[in-house]
């Protein structure tokens, strides 16, 4: 069967993020409608690019760019990260398109940045109606990459005393939305200092556990 063009660019994506040669690929940051802080964590992109540029070996742009949801634009980004603390809302229009994105080789790393859950969870089922969250085992492949992490999810910023989860919506077989909860993964990655009580260990955690997905999604 002739695979879709979205995904064949992928695959030339992730050869080409081997290649060492100019940087050619973008790392996006989602925006949304509803009132939500989608601009949160507003280091975490271009610290976690220039922790893969370096130890991974891509070739990521050194800054992030916007995209919003339903901008055709999305299909330029083989990652986009989304954030925030508060309310979302996709129009059908913009879930139609998150959905073409992601079934043609996207792929989407929401993180809860402490109160998005009971806001994210009704909107991606307007993505995929037919799909539910289901958490990922420590055994997953995104846990497993250059760094391991056995346990699965680090946790990065305590909340309420819940254990870190990372969810998973997977469409065919292929994982194209990794959720993480109850960790602040995008807190993690943002400059050594932002939040009191930072460790450069923990920092260590966070982005390496970015860089795992970084991986995952060119190897998979």
């Amino acid at each position: 069967m002739r695979k879709p063009f979205f995904a064949v660019a992928f695959i030339v994506a992730a050869i080409a993020v081997c290649s060492f040669t100019e940087p050619s690929y973008k790392m996006g940051r989602l925006k949304y409608n509803g009132g939500g802080d989608w601009y949160g964590d507003r280091t975490a992109l271009t610290n976690l690019i220039k922790f893969c540029n370096e130890n991974l070996k891509t070739n990521f742009q050194p800054e992030e760019e916007t995209v919003e949801v339903g901008s055709a634009e999305l299909y330029n980004y083989p990652f986009v990260f989304m954030t925030g603390h508060g309310n979302v809302i996709f129009s059908e229009q913009e879930a139609k398109n998150l959905r073409k994105y992601l079934t043609g080789g996207g792929f989407l790393h929401i993180d809860d940045n402490y109160g998005l859950d009971p806001f994210i969870r009704p909107q991606m089922k307007k993505v995929f109606p037919e799909l539910e969250f289901v958490e990922l085992p420590t055994n997953y492949a995104i846990y497993h990459q250059k760094y391991s992490f056995p346990q699965g999810l680090p946790k990065i910023h305590e909340h309420d005393g819940k254990r870190p989860q990372g969810f998973g919506l997977i469409y065919k077989g292929r994982l194209v939305c990794f959720y993480t909860y109850q960790c602040d993964l995008g807190n993690g990655w943002e400059d050594y200092g932002t939040y009191a009580g930072d460790t450069q260990e923990t920092r260590q955690k966070a982005l390496r556990m970015g860089a795992n997905m970084i991986q995952y999604i060119f190897t998979k």
